[in-house]
């Protein structure tokens, strides 16, 4: 018998197993039994009242940036906003002064042109002996595309025709052996130079002389490189049939342009003149007269001097 109290011992040659508890993982307020150190990354388990925004790291949230801060700022607002109208200002200033000197907005008129325009300017531009009808067509004050009327100046055909002119000068050197880069960028500036001095000779002219004429920058790039087609023609045929070719194909098309030239001149500059009630032979009216032919026999000089050295 056993004293009270005590439990009855175990039948001998039997081990007694420890019990073994389970502990719920959904019970609250017990922690993981693997987890060594405590989670102290929430609120609740530092004890405080109020709980923070978790962050990525367990850190606190940090607060407001600078830039941020800036931006909240009436102060700031108000210059930022005074910062972007100077530089509406500024740039609406630039380019006031741009369009004045370079109509840079105009572009868009010079280059609307189709097929049928491209080959009827370049046959006007050979022949133009038989064409009768000079006059610039307007629609409300504003001249029509190029491509609706062939009298109307554009881009597309100077541009085309310099760069044409600039790789058949390479073909030409080629031939003769004299090919090189630094020869063939020459003849490109040496062409574009003298455009370029055409361009600021008559503009300075028209101002001397006083003469109100439509005639802009762009208009007087348009109708001073016209020429490079017949300079590609002389070469071309200089370079099929010798110099005989050559000066047979280059003189045509200098008096054809000698005649394009006088035609169309005559029309912005003279004609400004009846409508100013000019007389026809007042002295004003000879200088637009001088003025308009030198421009027109300056064309087959420079279509010379520009193409002879090309063709041996």
């Amino acid at each position: 018998m056993h004293p009270t109290g005590l439990p009855a011992a175990a039948p001998t040659g039997t081990t007694r197993q420890p019990s073994k508890r389970r502990i719920p993982a959904s019970q609250p307020g017990m922690t993981d039994p693997h987890q060594l150190f405590d989670d102290t990354s929430s609120a609740q388990s530092r004890g405080y009242g109020a709980p923070r925004a978790p962050s990525g790291l367990g850190y606190p949230a940090a607060s407001a940036s600078p830039q941020a801060t800036f931006l909240a700022d009436p102060m700031s607002n108000m210059a930022m906003a005074y910062g972007s109208s100077l530089a509406a200002q500024g740039k609406e200033l630039v380019d006031k002064n741009i369009d004045r000197f370079f109509p840079v907005t105009k572009l868009k008129y010079y280059f609307a042109v189709d097929t049928v325009y491209v080959g009827k300017k370049l046959g006007l531009l050979i022949f133009p002996y038989l064409h009768q009808d000079w006059e610039v067509q307007y629609q409300q004050d504003t001249p029509v595309a190029p491509r609706f009327d062939i009298n109307a100046p554009d881009l597309y055909i100077p541009a085309m025709a310099f760069i044409t002119y600039v790789l058949v000068a390479g073909l030409a050197l080629g031939t003769q052996d004299r090919f090189s880069p630094d020869l063939l960028g020459l003849q490109a500036s040496s062409a574009l130079a003298w455009l370029t001095l055409e361009v600021l000779a008559i503009l300075l002219s028209l101002y001397l002389v006083t003469i109100n004429t439509d005639l802009t920058t762009i208009d007087l790039v348009a109708f001073l490189g016209y020429k490079y087609v017949g300079m590609i023609g002389g070469i071309l045929m200089g370079l099929l049939f010798g110099k005989i070719g050559y000066y047979l194909v280059l003189g045509w098309c200098c008096m054809s342009i000698f005649v394009f030239m006088i035609r169309t001149l005559r029309l912005k500059i003279l004609a400004e003149a009846a409508a100013e009630g000019v007389p026809v032979r007042g002295a004003r009216n000879q200088l637009r007269m001088y003025l308009t032919m030198a421009v027109a026999a300056t064309q087959p000089l420079l279509m010379y001097w520009l193409t002879f050295h090309l063709v041996q």
